[in-house]
């Protein structure tokens, strides 16, 4: 199969590098000295997955690229509205769409059924910008298990998972869907088909929205945030509010609170993703963890004090990484 990785940071360099071993037909879309590196020397791929090069066609380009059978999407999701207008050139009459994002995704009310379907999101969809660009009937839903790190330009670091679970909107079983599961599992990876593919992007939100911005605000690793009893109460207040939007849903999650607290427990002294993009001064993935389940919870005219006021600090946050402004130095002040 035929395969365009758009935003190929740590996960999409990780997946693509491992799929063109495999023998799989892959193009790179990248950008900055990360790009440059895997032009000139390909992808080196190190960890837990094993280590080993790849030389994989790399562009920043999709015009360059042609239509491919499958468009993998592993962009942060607040990046998605600016690269969506420019994936045309890669989309021909059978490419499929897998959408790689964290949180609620843009498509996620396309063939959701009831009083909901149809549902448009500002937060992760302003002006509808990406449905007007990716036809929501070409998407396959995909959530993404494994954790990476780009230690340098063209590197890649394998910390663990190898799971992507994949499901179509509908729920259905589909041959398109079956292919690119396949040429996961050649891969090497784990590759689940689920027929509800929302419900596990619930149940692994359900941690996200609590932590993530938790995090960003503390500095805090899993391990300190469950710890402290005052952020522990906090997380479970998140998690209680976006619960009750879930359940309005119709998605029953089957997991609770504790549960995620005691799973965090286990995890130890982790980084969340927004925490390592607050260090490394990269704009947040707020709107699909979070920003989503606020503006649902308003829609359904849900209080969700603590959910809201994190949301709130959180957005001052990213609005200051966006700006450029030094959050220590403005600390110091």
């Amino acid at each position: 199969m035929r395969f365009a990785v758009v935003g190929a940071g740590a996960i999409g360099a990780l997946v693509g590098a491992t799929l063109a071993r495999s023998g799989e037909d892959v193009t790179l879309i990248a950008r900055g000295p990360h790009l440059r590196a895997i032009q000139e020397r390909g992808v080196r791929i190190r960890g837990a997955i094993g280590d080993f090069e790849a030389k994989v066609p790399a562009t920043d380009d999709p015009g360059s690229v042609g239509a491919v059978d499958v468009v993998l999407l592993t962009l942060k999701a607040h990046s998605l509205t600016q690269m969506a207008p420019r994936l045309a050139p890669l989309i021909g009459p059978d490419t499929a769409v897998v959408s790689a994002q964290n949180g609620i995704p843009w498509w996620y009310f396309y063939r959701h059924g009831g009083q909901w379907d149809g549902t448009q999101l500002e937060s992760v969809d302003p002006g509808s910008v990406i449905s007007k660009s990716i036809d929501p009937a070409r998407v396959i839903g995909c959530i993404v298990y494994p954790s990476a790190i780009i230690t340098e330009p063209g590197v890649v670091e394998h910390i663990e998972g190898t799971r992507f679970s994949l499901g179509e909107p509908d729920g259905s079983r589909s041959d398109r869907c079956r292919r690119i599961a396949d040429a996961f599992i050649r891969a090497g990876f784990r590759s689940p088909i689920r027929s509800d593919i929302r419900h596990e992007m619930w149940v692994k939100l359900m941690g996200s929205i609590a932590f993530n911005p938790i995090s960003a605000l503390s500095r805090a690793t899993l391990a300190e945030i469950v710890g402290c009893e005052e952020t522990r109460a906090l997380a479970t207040e998140i998690m209680r509010e976006a619960g009750a939007v879930a359940k309005r849903l119709g998605i029953d999650l089957g997991v609770t609170a504790e549960q995620r607290l005691a799973g965090a427990e286990k995890v130890g002294h982790h980084k969340t993703s927004m925490l390592q993009d607050v260090e490394a001064r990269r704009p947040l993935e707020l709107e699909s963890i979070v920003g989503a389940i606020v503006e649902l919870g308003v829609k359904m005219g849900l209080e969700m004090p603590y959910t809201r006021a994190v949301y709130a600090c959180t957005k001052l946050l990213d609005q200051g990484i966006r700006a450029g402004r030094s959050i220590e130095k403005a600390t110091a002040r």
